[in-house]
């Protein structure tokens, strides 16, 4: 699509101090050539003020000795158009709830937003961060990370995320304007990518979902400049990625990456669309560096001392190292101060809505769960308590759910193709898509990596809790979003179902074995293996309360007896650990087990008391909450003394923390689960197959007594 965009033109380096070259363009006009001296004769102002980018991001990478300067001197052209004449921001207000987003998805180039920070004005983006950059305790991290600095949207870095990331802001401004109104949600967010970032699998995942559900407020600049880091792009992929996005629903624009006029233009037709938009800049990667120019070596840090002086001379920047001309850093604070006028109108439009609406508002933006939240989990807990219920706890999560929904109107839950497995519908929730912005459960197709992804940007855009299923299994298709969330620390909810080689004859493809343990070994990460109905909807309550933490819900696919027979309003699960049933008489044995395998250890316990030896049984849904408890407790829970046992349907690795640590001794603990992958068969006789039974507990116990 050209809309009113120039063609493409073919651009030469004037012989200032580098050799002429040519760039290979996707399309120009014959005869039809870019003087660099052009550039810089007819857009005086604009190339003083990506200059300034550009220099920055050179001396910043060169004082570190490490980092990318390719992509930010390559890219500075189409930033300064986009902050100057597009992007709605105030540098005064970074957490202006309707500002557009930003989405650095080539984080490598994370130079380019630091740059763009700083020159805005905003205030925690100082000189000598920019100086420090990738150095020890600094805001300006090799690859921009979400907390570090306000004007960082999200951390990014892993090629792709931030692409499918900003589809889930992008969702999360279409369902929020569709919840309060389009006079205080009302943005766009903008995307820089690289060839990687396209490459990478969740791209297709993440653009195929945006052209399905028409986000025309998502608008993607490709940094198109046929450069990766072993090469040319033509060596590893043939891609046509105009045809590509066009193929998935998007408009296309295609434009001269160095022309302001044509940048601005693109943009422009862009913002009509009502479908994403895809921005073929075509670039050059080092631009202006003599020896690394137009090549894989001006991907990263390359450039030395007598380059950054040529460098100089051919951007007409005659100043010393982190020094900004006043009149350029004036032009670059006029843009950060520019969207001032438009927050303060948008406050005027907050103040028009009721006092209870600006409420609600505010506390969504800020994730904080609605009052009710606790009070609708203790009903729920009494009247499971009260009728108990045999059901699969993916079950048990939607019997949550239902009760959740309607008071939490900010949660927003979706499925892989799973929703009737996952059980992550509720009734009333309505589908979103192009015709239901107000809609609540989103169908993300066979997207477990997207999917997660796009969760993280939902919650990082704000005003929304997203969770999504998939089958436990395939936590490994979602595992970098949801590290991801656990680094930027978002409570994102990962509804993990189908936990163990429970769910049968699907086999050992689908039956999670080591899982488990790779989520419970994710730093700042709450794993949740409820073992009824009461557990899983404190599980619920939990996972919606985090504010810093995200949550695997780790759910069975066969029915389990409700074992929390006494009503309790305390949130037991909110200790990580408790005592289900203690030992009648002298305690000679502590049965540990979470999810399916509570209720086997309930078996095995009326089995050892039935021969005197007193047992305690003790579920532990969530062994990272236990673990941030006390000493006192955890010593209550776990004393001295008897022999442990553990039982779970998954690998061993991490319960000798709980077996032979906190206590415990080598010599008077075992475990009982696999050591190895499923079989295809029913529950049942996978179960007695490998050993999981209460038979096979009691006599762990019996031996080691």
């Amino acid at each position: 699509m050209k809309a009113d965009v120039k063609s493409l033109r073919r651009l030469t380096v004037s012989p200032l101090s580098l050799s002429k070259f040519k760039i290979r363009p996707q399309k120009h006009r014959k005869g039809d050539t870019l003087d660099i001296s052009e550039l810089k004769t007819k857009h005086a102002d604009h190339w003083k003020k990506a200059a300034a980018l550009r220099i920055l991001a050179a001396d910043a990478v060169h004082g570190a000795n490490s980092g990318h300067q390719g992509m930010p001197i390559g890219m500075a052209d189409v930033a300064t158009v986009l902050f100057e004449k597009h992007l709605k921001f105030d540098a005064a207000n970074p957490d202006w709830a309707d500002r557009d987003r930003f989405v650095l998805s080539a984080g490598h180039g994370s130079m380019l937003l630091y740059g763009l920070l700083h020159l805005t004005g905003y205030a925690d983006m100082t000189m000598d961060e920019i100086r420090n950059f990738r150095q020890w305790g600094a805001k300006t991290a090799g690859h921009p990370e979400y907390g570090h600095a306000k004007g960082i949207e999200i951390t990014t870095g892993p090629l792709g995320q931030g692409v499918a990331s900003a589809v889930g802001m992008a969702m999360a401004e279409q369902s929020m304007a569709a919840r309060f109104n389009k006079k205080v949600m009302d943005h766009y967010t903008y995307v820089i990518a690289g060839d990687g970032c396209l490459m990478e699998g969740v791209s297709h995942e993440a653009i195929g979902l945006a052209g399905q559900q028409k986000l025309g407020k998502l608008i993607v600049m490709w940094d198109n400049n046929d450069i990766t880091i072993d090469g040319r792009v033509n060596i590893t992929d043939v891609t046509d990625q105009v045809k590509r996005f066009k193929a998935a629903g998007w408009s296309v624009f295609e434009v001269d990456g160095h022309d302001p006029e044509a940048i601005d233009a693109a943009l422009t037709s862009a913002k009509k669309t009502n479908t994403p938009s895809m921005i073929a800049c075509k670039t050059i990667i080092a631009l202006g560096v003599e020896g690394v120019q137009d090549t894989s070596a001006g991907h990263g840090y390359a450039i030395k001392d007598a380059q950054l002086a040529q460098m100089r001379e051919f951007f007409d920047w005659p100043y010393p190292a982190f020094d900004i001309p006043e009149d350029v850093q004036a032009g670059w604070a006029a843009i950060g101060a520019r969207g001032n006028t438009e927050y303060t109108a948008w406050l005027d439009r907050m103040a028009d809505m009721s006092e209870q609406r600006q409420a609600e508002f505010e506390r969504v933006m800020a994730g904080i769960p609605h009052k009710r939240l606790t009070a609708v989990v203790k009903q729920l807990k009494k009247q499971v308590s009260e009728e108990l219920p045999k059901v699969a706890t993916r079950k048990s999560s939607q019997m949550a759910l239902e009760v959740i929904n309607p008071v939490m109107k900010e949660t927003i839950g979706g499925s892989a193709d799973l929703a009737g497995s996952n059980n992550t519908n509720t009734e009333g929730l309505g589908t979103f898509s192009p015709d239901n912005r107000d809609g609540r459960h989103v169908e993300y197709g066979v997207r477990e990596h997207a999917m997660a992804a796009v969760m993280n940007g939902m919650y990082l855009h704000g005003g929304v809790r997203p969770y999504g299923g998939t089958f436990m299994c395939f936590t490994d298709y979602a595992r970098p979003s949801m590290r991801l969330a656990a680094l930027m620390q978002i409570p994102t909810i990962f509804v993990m179902t189908h936990d163990s080689i429970g769910l049968g004859e699907d086999g050992p493809t689908h039956q999670p074995v080591e899982h488990l343990a790779i989520s419970r070994a994710t730093p700042n990460t709450w794993v949740f293996r409820p073992a009824d109905t009461v557990e899983t909807a404190e599980a619920w309550e939990l996972a919606l309360s985090s504010t810093k933490t995200p949550s695997v819900l780790s759910l069975t696919r066969q029915g389990l007896p409700t074992v929390r027979t006494k009503h309790t309003n305390k949130n037991q699960s909110a200790m990580g650990a408790y005592v289900l049933a203690d030992s009648e008489g002298k305690r000679q044995a502590i049965l540990m087990a979470t999810g399916s395998e509570v209720e086997i250890a309930l078996a095995a316990r009326e089995k050892l008391q039935a021969l005197g030896i007193g047992t305690r049984v003790v579920s532990m849904p969530c062994w990272e909450l236990f673990e941030a408890q006390d000493e006192s407790y955890r010593r209550k829970i776990l004393p001295p003394g008897p022999v442990r046992v553990a039982i779970e349907a998954a690998t061993r690795m991490g319960w000798d923390k709980w077996l032979s640590g906190e206590r415990g001794k080598a010599n008077k603990c075992d475990f009982v689960g696999m050591d190895g992958f499923g079989a295809s068969a029913p529950a049942e006789e996978l179960y007695a197959n490998f050993g999981i039974t209460a038979d096979a507990v009691a006599e762990k116990v019996k031996n080691l007594l």
